[in-house]
């Protein structure tokens, strides 16, 4: 008997907008609650929002700084897996975005039994910069700005 086979990777049209969004990385706590929260001020209730990780991470403040910069609230976010998500939400979503390597991988897996599109956006790890306090909030900040950016030209804000 043959291994069933997986379902290809689906890319949206660059102008087809989704209804809902996931934003994945490795650990739910940096990258993509910070893409979640800009695309929810973006978007409000015109575009789902999620995000969730590969592993649970632990609340970054620099995270809840970085945003708060620019007036947005994530201080009510905690970090979830994905396991986590599809348990409380479900994975209805028609979009993943996948912020890391390792979240893509794993976003891959979705696609075997669900109809999934994947897009992958390396963003860097800010939590790897060492220095003084403004230097990290200056790799932070550099991630903030670069998924905005993203977000804006992807879904046309």
């Amino acid at each position: 008997m043959s291994a069933p086979a997986t379902a290809p990777i689906r890319e949206l049209p660059r102008t087809a907008r989704p209804q809902s969004v996931l934003f994945m990385c490795g650990q739910n706590c940096v990258r993509s609650p910070m893409a979640a929260a800009l695309a929810r001020h973006l978007f409000g209730r015109s575009l789902y929002v999620g995000s969730a990780g590969v592993m649970k991470g632990e609340v970054d403040p620099f995270v809840a700084a970085t945003l708060d910069e620019i007036g947005l609230d994530n201080r009510r976010h905690r970090p979830q897996t994905l396991e986590e998500l599809e348990e409380n939400e479900g994975l209805a979503f028609d979009l993943v975005i996948t912020l890391s390597p390792d979240a893509h991988h794993r976003a891959i897996e979705l696609t075997r039994t669900n109809a999934i599109d994947i897009e992958y956006w390396p963003t860097a790890d800010p939590t790897l910069v060492s220095g003084n306090r403004e230097q990290r909030l200056d790799a932070y900040r550099a991630v903030r700005d670069e998924l905005e950016m993203r977000i804006r030209t992807r879904f046309r804000a």
